[in-house]
Formats: C-alpha cells, structure tokens, sequence
C-alpha cells in the first residue's frame, strides 16, 4: 500500500486521502513561519493554515473571523470585539496578522499540491460573541444574524479565491469553528448581566443559512464544534461534508451512526489538546481543553489515538476499513494551550494514527 503522507489524490467520495490526519487551527507561539513549517513537515497529507492567538486581539478566534466580514467593521472596546461605524486600527491589525499568515503559506507551500484545510469562525459563533453598539451581542437580532452570515459568506468566498491564486495546486477545504452553535441552538447564550439568555435561533433557520452559506462557498465545508450537543443531523442536512469534534464528546452513538451512515465524514478528535490529567477541571467536573500544558508533560501516542478511533467505529457496527477513509484524525481542540513540544508531538500522534488505520 502507498503511505498516505505520500497521497495527494482525495479517497473516493472524500476530499481528502486515506488515513489523512491535520489540525483544528491554532498552536501556540508568535512565530508563523515556525508554526507553517511545523504544520507541513507533520501534516503533509492534509495541511492546514495554522492560526496563532497567542499574538493577541485579532489572532483570537472572533478577531481574526470578523476580518472576514465585508462592509461589517468591528473594533476593540473594553476586550471585547463589537460592531463599528468604520474600520480602524485595530481591525486594520488584524487583517495585517492575517496577510503575514498568507504571505508565509505563499511561499512555504510553493508548488504544493494536493488538500489544504483552512479556518474561520462561523456566523453563529460570531453573532454570539460580537457586541453591537446599542449593547448586547448581535445575536439578540436575528435578522442582523442573517445579514452577518451573507457579509462572512462574501468575505470567505474572496479569501478562497486569494489562497487559490497563492498556492494553485491545492484543493480547498473550509472549517467552520462553531463552539457557541449548541448554546445558540438551545438558547443558552447568557445577556452581560449573567440574569438572561437571548432567544434561539430555531433549528431549521439554522439549518437554512448554514445551507445557502456552504451552497455559495463552493468547496467542501467541516464544521468544527468542541462542545456537548453537536447538532448532528442539521450540519449534514446543511450539507456539510464532515464534522469535527472532540470525541469524549460525542456520547450520543446513535445521532452519530446516523449521520456517518447518511456520508457525513468525521473529523476524530482522539488526541488529547493538553495532557488531560494535569489539565485543570471545569465547573462541569472535566478536563479543560484550553488549560495550558506544561514542559515535560506525556506526550500522546499514535497507538492511543488510532485504538480510540476503531473501538467508536466497532461500537457504531461499520466495517473497519471504512473509517481509514471517512475519518480524519485531528486534535480534540486547538493546541494554543500546549507547550510546543507537546503540540508538535499531537500533530505527529495524529499523523501516525491516520496512518495506522490506513495500514490495518
């Protein structure tokens, strides 16, 4: 059998290779160039642009996705990003953040050829983080919701045309970050007061947007979601081709079946994001992905991640062959709150679990 680092070639149905393997966007450092070598020397079968928040406001999830609005500027006030009447400096940071990311991957991944995975927040994890100026997060307007989803749609449909002109030889897959999806679904997005949440946004209005977004971007769409309740069945409805998520997450086997049965492709979070026994609790009793590892920490092992993957796969009844091809190996989270070695050594556990299916 061919290694699947050596694939360029999608699998069948799926965009990507056999055993392919990549991350879900940030790793920790300043440094781009260092992180963009790293992410292509370990990932060769799926890279992926990587982002950095450790460079501060406007590398952070809702920074660097509102640089993708159009006519939608935002600006810093108070910590927190909301919308503005004009674009100003701190925007105007974050989009140079942004052009140093694509300028490192133009010549970096000169003559690559083959998938490259790129990131952005979503709408409604954007509606549900970005404040508007009357107070309270955009998201208390669903109407506001809809014309921020078609402002992103355009904004993402011009960076996928400006990293097709930079590197022409790569096939584009887009991830959706929607970590506030399950709490907008539900209706569990609180006010600033703490004392209110913000209606929900009904299920099928979701589902419809999400749709007329991935319609018009024109490549395959992950949505990438690291919290409890992954809606499942909208995101395929949707037409999303794979889902990314943590897998401790996904309790729920049989939404899950469902949805891989019906050719939705499973992103497998099965390598930890910081080495769980010394990440801190949450209130919820359970290991926060988001806690800082430290130097010397155990570094996570390919034959871990692989064996987590096939024992979900034996549990959902599907041949084992099959998950070589419908699932992609990832992180369970961004790896910002990793030591560098420790995210190095999470990318290559993936990288080498992707291939242990492939090779089964």
């Amino acid at each position: 059998m061919t290694d699947p680092s050596e694939q360029s070639e999608p699998s069948g149905v799926w965009p990507w290779p056999v055993g392919a393997a990549t991350g879900i966007g940030s790793l920790p450092g300043t440094d781009i160039a260092e992180a963009q070598r790293i992410v292509l020397g370990e990932l060769p079968a799926l890279p992926h642009l990587p982002e950095l928040p450790d460079r501060g406001a406007g590398a952070e999830i809702i920074g660097r996705g509102a640089t993708f609005l159009v006519d939608l500027p935002v600006e810093l006030y108070a910590g927190r990003w909301r919308v503005a009447a004009r674009s100003g400096r701190d925007l105007r940071h974050a989009l140079d953040l942004r052009e140093r990311d694509l300028d490192q991957l133009t010549e970096q991944a000169d003559g690559y050829v083959g998938p490259l995975k790129l990131q952005a927040a979503g709408a409604f994890t954007l509606a549900a983080n970005l404040d508007v100026g009357l107070g309270g997060r955009l998201l208390r307007d669903h109407g506001a919701v809809r014309d921020l989803a078609d402002s992103l749609t355009e904004g993402l449909r011009g960076h996928l045309a400006d990293v097709s002109r930079r590197v022409p030889g790569a096939r584009i897959l887009l991830q959706l970050d929607e970590p506030s999806l399950p709490a907008v679904l539900a209706g569990m997005v609180r006010t600033d007061s703490g004392l209110h949440t913000y209606r929900s946004i009904a299920a099928s209005t979701a589902r419809d947007l999400l749709a007329a977004m991935i319609d018009r971007l024109g490549v395959p769409v992950v949505v990438h979601c690291c919290a409890p309740g992954v809606p499942l069945a909208l995101l395929r409805a949707a037409g999303a081709t794979a889902v990314a998520a943590d897998l401790a997450l996904l309790t729920d086997l049989d939404p899950l079946g469902e949805a891989i049965d019906a050719g939705l492709g499973l992103f497998a979070g099965a390598v930890a994001a910081t080495p769980q026994p010394q990440a801190g609790p949450t209130a919820a009793g359970q290991a926060d992905p988001h806690t800082r590892s430290r130097p010397g920490d155990a570094a996570p092992t390919a034959a871990q991640a692989s064996d987590a993957v096939r024992t979900l796969w034996s549990k959902l009844g599907f041949p084992a062959e099959q998950a070589a091809t419908q699932v992609v190996v990832t992180p369970a989270c961004g790896l910002a709150g990793a030591t560098p070695e420790y995210a190095r050594a999470a990318l290559a556990a993936c990288r080498d679990a992707g291939r242990r299916l492939f090779e089964q």
